[in-house]
């Protein structure tokens, strides 16, 4: 009798879901950069939320956001869900994009392939906080997330903008 306990209760121990360990995803800030502007070589502060980005000429290729230094407390499902919004010279939004986080990256990746991320890109910083977001089931927590995020960005990054360059 006493064995047959303890099976069942080894059993159903066993059956208890794993806590799944947060991984660190590293995404480079560079990379997010020249994968919209290939010839970037630097980019420089203009204001407290705004930086440009320059080629080796120091031309102004277009702009950037990120919410890294200013969005700690706004968790995803595992921590922080920073995000780097790249806009052209006339402040579109040409990417926006997770930077180094602990999301489950399969669920990252289907933000990515629903277009989750794309949602905001094409339209202007200052119109693009009534951007239409599609559905993002199974990764609500991290997309509500990078949501927050970028809402933060398109707050006060549309309250102090830069000179166009």
């Amino acid at each position: 009798m006493v064995i047959a306990m303890l099976l069942l209760c080894g059993a159903a121990a066993a059956q208890e879901p794993q806590k799944e360990i947060p991984v660190l995803h590293q995404v480079s800030n560079q990379q997010v950069v020249t994968s919209i502007y290939p010839t970037a070589v630097k980019v420089e502060k203009v204001n407290e939320y705004w930086y440009k980005i320059l080629d080796a000429q120091s031309t102004i290729l277009g702009y950037a956001l990120s919410s890294a230094d200013y969005c700690k407390d706004v968790k995803g499902y595992h921590n922080t869900t920073p995000v780097m919004i790249i806009t052209d010279k006339t402040f579109v939004i040409k990417k926006v994009a997770i930077l180094t986080n602990y999301e489950t990256l399969s669920y990252v990746k289907r933000l990515e392939k629903k277009g989750f991320f794309n949602c905001w890109v094409g339209k202007p910083i200052k119109e693009a906080k009534a951007a239409k977001l599609d559905g993002y089931s199974g990764a609500t927590v991290t997309a509500i997330s990078v949501k927050r995020n970028v809402d933060f960005l398109l707050k006060k990054g549309a309250g102090k903008m830069p000179k166009k360059g």
